[in-house]
């Protein structure tokens, strides 16, 4: 998958890399045995003209005219992200929000220009830069009296700009692609080291806007650790933090938007810190029988200091599912990179931590020195003939499957947290109750899921799989129920609604419930004072929440 091709206005990815043919076959097959009974008819989506899209409410200026487009099928690949219930309302020809105009700035003074014009006439502004979030964080789903909207794609604002190579930092337009971004950086030998698993379809800006976490286990994978500084542009006017690699002058400018999700300003560019490219690096595969010691073993490498690449803990059933590996306690894959020295030891050490929890390596950990052929992608292995490589095969499609799975009336939709260690095995007993009442009550038969995106000393990063039968026409609704009681459960055992999915519409509920009132205000305050007219992304962290068109997630 290069990401070259037609992007899809309905699904994930590209048209060309979408399931099919035997993968699709094999795809439908494991569908079937693990939810006997599902009906599993395909639904095509709909062509765009048959929408009906209504015409757009509001005129550019003339100067902003050649910016803007009224195409239909650019306003209805702008109209949803890219989640579950996204997929599935397109899929159904349910398009109740679309925005009036994409608007394409190419420099940032016309940002400055939008924004002008959409606070003079009251229409809001809804930053997009791939377009990838799972929580409505795209969506011009308002609550209001505005004119109209418009969808502000960023992707023009894109490329490497400079590189500092003996700071090690670039400076990166905001709507700038992972893999474009990764291919202007390799000839210096550096890297951003941030994968994503929307990575390829997702853009720096959207990476900031959300507080995106990175495919590594441990470390810097957030984005909020690579960040140097930032150039911002809200009504109110142009902030630029500066390139300092820290600074105790106050509360950081930088952490008021990084997060923030387009409702204070638009993120123009940024300087990244950077690494130098990986050259040595181990990966391995460990095996438990029992899941408790699989988790005790996790948090011990966890808590080790010995900070592997990837530590990412798959229970029985995600080994199952996505690995097709059978294994009664879980599988373990752990790998450890480095451009300065051999990982030998730090794998060595893992793996003896894990053996004394029980744990058991069928195959010897693979070792890769800088001679060795070059291997694909973040830790990762060119082959797949182990539950390390058939796992990262699976990771990479998963998108892909899901929208497939979609389309045949399947309920396959994702959910993470974060919680201490302590409190980790009541919350995953909590959230499987919650789970499996809801499934119940919703009459769809399915299973759930868990592994560790990402451990800290203190506690890791579950998330979480639904894989259900659902009823066409009404999956949106049913995972909605889901949904709501999954989250009722994270935030009763003291989780937080999300770990690094960011909040959007579908999260404020239960966002609104979880951070502490004081801090409301605050946030409040810099919307008024950055966005005196309120155009920017209403209804995300703050303000009036607007009604789901569908379910409960938003209400």
């Amino acid at each position: 998958m290069t990401g070259s091709g037609t992007r899809s206005w309905w699904g994930w990815g590209t048209v060309e890399d979408a399931v099919r043919g035997a993968e699709l076959r094999d795809l439908v097959d494991r569908a079937s045995a693990l939810l006997p009974g599902a009906d599993l008819t395909d639904h095509p989506p709909p062509d765009v003209p048959s929408l009906g899209l209504p015409p757009p409410r509001i005129v550019p200026p003339d100067s902003l005219a050649a910016l803007c487009s009224s195409d239909p099928t650019d306003r209805a690949a702008h109209t949803h992200g890219r989640a579950f219930r996204d997929v599935v309302r397109n899929l159904l020809g349910d398009l109740r929000h679309p925005p009036d105009l994409v608007v394409r700035p190419t420099v940032e003074g016309e940002i400055v220009d939008v924004l002008d014009w959409c606070a003079r006439v009251h229409v809001a502004v809804i930053p997009f830069g791939g377009g990838t979030s799972v929580v409505g964080g795209v969506e011009p789903r308002l609550d209001g009296d505005f004119s109209g909207a418009v969808s502000l794609d960023l992707g023009a604002l894109e490329g490497v700009r400079e590189i500092d190579r003996t700071s090690r930092a670039a400076r990166i337009g905001a709507g700038t692609l992972g893999p474009a971004l990764e291919d202007e950086l390799r000839p210096s030998g550096l890297t951003l080291r941030h994968f994503p698993q929307s990575f390829e379809f997702s853009t720096l800006g959207g990476w900031l806007a959300t507080r995106s976490g990175g495919h590594f286990a441990t470390g810097y994978t957030h984005i909020d650790d690579l960040v140097e500084s930032m150039r911002v542009v809200t009504p109110a006017g142009t902030c630029e933090s500066r390139r300092l690699p820290g600074s105790g002058a106050g509360p950081s400018p930088d952490r008021l938007f990084l997060g923030s999700e387009g409702v204070l300003g638009v993120v123009t560019e940024a300087w990244m810190r950077l690494h130098p490219r990986p050259r040595w690096r181990a990966d391995a595969s460990v095996h438990f029988t029992d899941y408790g010691a699989a988790v005790a073993a996790t948090r011990a490498v966890a808590q080790s200091g010995l900070r592997p690449a990837n530590c990412r803990l798959l229970d029985p059933v995600e080994a199952f599912v996505n690995a097709a590996t059978p294994s009664a306690g879980g599988v373990l894959l752990l790998a450890f990179e480095s451009a300065d020295h051999p990982v030998d030891a730090w794998m060595d050490r893992a793996v003896g931590l894990c053996r004394g929890h029980g744990g058991t390596l069928p195959d010897a950990p693979r070792r890769t020195a800088p001679e060795a052929p070059r291997r694909t992608g973040p830790a990762g292995d060119e082959r797949d003939t182990d539950a390390a490589g058939r796992w990262r095969s699976s990771f990479l499609r998963m998108p892909y499957l899901r929208d497939a799975l979609a389309a045949r009336s399947m309920i396959v939709e994702t959910f993470e947290t974060a919680c201490t260690w302590d409190t980790f095995d009541s919350l995953r007993a909590a959230v499987h109750d919650a789970a499996n009442d809801a499934m119940r009550r919703a009459g769809a038969t399915g299973v759930i899921a868990c592994r560790f995106s990402h451990v800290y000393p203190d506690g890791p990063a579950p998330y979480f799989g639904i894989y259900a039968a659902g009823r066409w026409g009404s999956t949106v609704a049913q995972w909605d129920d889901i949904k709501a009681a999954v989250s009722e459960a994270i935030l009763a055992a003291g989780g937080t609604i999300t770990h690094h999915h960011a909040i959007g519409r579908d999260h404020r509920p239960w966002y609104d419930r979880q951070r502490p009132e004081p801090f409301a205000a605050v946030l409040r305050a810099a919307k008024s004072a950055l966005d005196p007219a309120g155009i920017l992304n209403p209804g995300v962290l703050i303000g009036p929440v607007a009604s789901a068109p569908d379910g409960p997630t938003s209400s």
